[in-house]
């Protein structure tokens, strides 16, 4: 199985405002695209960031080959307990994940 990262051209993720993050994921191409579309499930986002499913947004934006992502920070940006302000080291959790071939 290939991990996302490798199929992929770049994965990013930042600040959506205090308390929400966005991830995306762009594709480059339009055949990685029906790739990530059809074999990355948000059940297995929300997994990878240890959140409910129902709590995630998906955007699948065909037009520019990118599939988004936004979620609920688990602490409020800049709080004691943020570990990560900026929201930057979100996408290496997802460019980790392995996709079925």
């Amino acid at each position: 199985m290939a991990k996302l990262g490798d199929i992929v051209q770049k994965i990013r993720s930042k600040n959506a405002g205090p308390f929400w993050l966005t991830v995306d994921i762009f594709c480059g191409t339009a055949h990685a695209y029906a790739h990530v579309v059809t074999k990355l499930p948000s059940a297995a986002v929300a997994k990878a960031f240890g959140m409910n499913t129902q709590d995630i947004k998906r955007f699948d934006i065909a037009d520019l080959h990118v599939v988004k992502f936004s979620l609920p920070r688990p602490h409020v940006q800049g709080s004691t307990r943020d570990p990560d302000m900026h929201g930057a080291s979100w996408a290496a959790l997802l460019a980790e994940l392995s996709l079925e071939e």
